[in-house]
């Protein structure tokens, strides 16, 4: 049980700055080992939740620890259900059969790959570095995302997470937009953009906001991948003309598509309707419980309160995280419809009025935030 919390500010620039000039050692909740073997999302922590001297807690519990085994059971369980629907829509198609198929394909192939890349962009699943390369890619090409442009870009969320003006990843500014969300069950809005983003990088250009997360040493890595995944498309979309048929382009590039509503539903659930500029994470980011199926295809995403206060905790330490600082944090949400159930109503409201949110409450006796919250809210705004 959590008696006591104690959150350090360790700013992105500084904490960068440190790592590329060598001298990156321990920093707190990292613990020992070299900073330049993980992501980029391990090193410029945010908010790091430690317990007081004298207590025992995930920082120096097992929970931390990095092994190869259960990401090697869930990734390959998840890669042979991609493959065994993949097939299933491939010999249905052009049956009755084939909707349903697609739509169970597509799910597993965008929505599931999309948590996982995410999982990849921390550097958490496997122990092994290359296992979590090999797979940020995959996931990425799957998700339509540059592994090595989101990694910076992620770790700019975790350091300034639903900062105004700083972090990149504001899935649901204010006012919000709502044909935008509507639009995103397709994976319509973001999709497009991505597609828009690798068209543009293929030919070297980074946008100002890239340039400034994204080291010069890493845009070479950032434009070779976009160039990749392009040519992979195109690929795709000459082979269904040759062939003339859809097929290709269902199997390969449009499944992020219509296979993203999952992951969309579920990702809104994060972060929407909840603060701005909070230097506490238990204030902007929601846990809910979900059903073993969802809990799997999102790779327990869904304790985003524990991922954002304990980002190097890989997926599978999550649900202990979670039972171990629960009374410390806002209840969790019983399910989907409990937490839309508060959203909706919260996006309709900032539609007149930007200003307003849910406000969460903490327990009465949690853990509290070292130092004045005004003062270390204003550490995070300043540049």
């Amino acid at each position: 049980m959590m008696n006591s919390i104690q959150t350090t500010l360790l700013r992105n620039r500084d904490v960068v700055k440190l790592l590329f000039q060598g001298r990156a050692g321990r920093f707190p909740g990292i613990g020992a080992g070299r900073l330049e073997e993980t992501s980029p999302c391990l090193r410029p922590l945010a908010f790091e939740i430690t317990r007081f001297p004298g207590t025992t807690g995930p920082a120096n519990s097992e929970l931390m620890k990095r092994c190869d085994g259960p990401a090697l059971r869930n990734y390959g369980l998840w890669l042979t259900l991609v493959i065994a629907t993949g097939l299933l829509a491939f010999f249905s198609y052009g049956g009755w059969l084939a909707l349903p198929a697609f739509l169970v394909f597509g799910t597993f192939y965008a929505s599931g790959a999309e948590s996982r890349f995410h999982e990849c962009l921390h550097g958490t699943p496997f122990k092994s570095r290359r296992l979590n390369e090999c797979f940020l890619h995959l996931t990425g090409f799957m998700s339509l995302k540059n592994g090595y442009l989101w990694r910076w870009s992620h770790a700019r969320h975790h350091t300034d997470t639903i900062v105004v003006g700083r972090d990149p990843e504001i899935a649901y500014p204010r006012p919000p937009d709502i044909s935008g969300m509507v639009l995103n069950l397709l994976h319509l809005r973001a999709g497009t953009n991505e597609l828009k983003r690798t068209l543009r990088i293929s030919v070297g250009r980074l946008s100002e906001d890239e340039k400034d997360y994204v080291p010069e040493t890493e845009r070479p890595k950032v434009i070779l991948v976009a160039r990749i995944y392009l040519a992979v498309l195109v690929g795709a979309v000459f082979l269904a003309i040759l062939a003339g048929s859809w097929l290709p382009v269902l199997l390969i590039g449009l499944p992020t598509f219509y296979g993203s509503w999952l992951h969309s539903a579920l990702s809104a659930m994060q972060h929407a309707g909840l603060a701005e500029d909070a230097p506490d994470h238990r204030l902007n980011s929601r846990t809910v419980h979900l059903n073993p199926v969802f809990h799997f295809i999102y790779a327990n995403m869904n304790y985003h309160v524990e991922h954002h206060m304990f980002p190097m905790v890989p997926f599978h330490g999550l649900p202990d995280l979670h039972e171990e600082i629960k009374t410390d944090c806002p209840p969790a949400y019983d399910g989907m419809i409990a937490a839309y159930r508060e959203m909706i109503p919260a996006l309709k409201k900032q539609l007149s009025d930007p200003t307003h949110f849910v406000r969460r409450t903490l327990p009465i006796d949690a853990g509290r935030m070292a130092g004045p919250p005004d003062a270390a809210a204003a550490a995070v705004a300043a540049e």
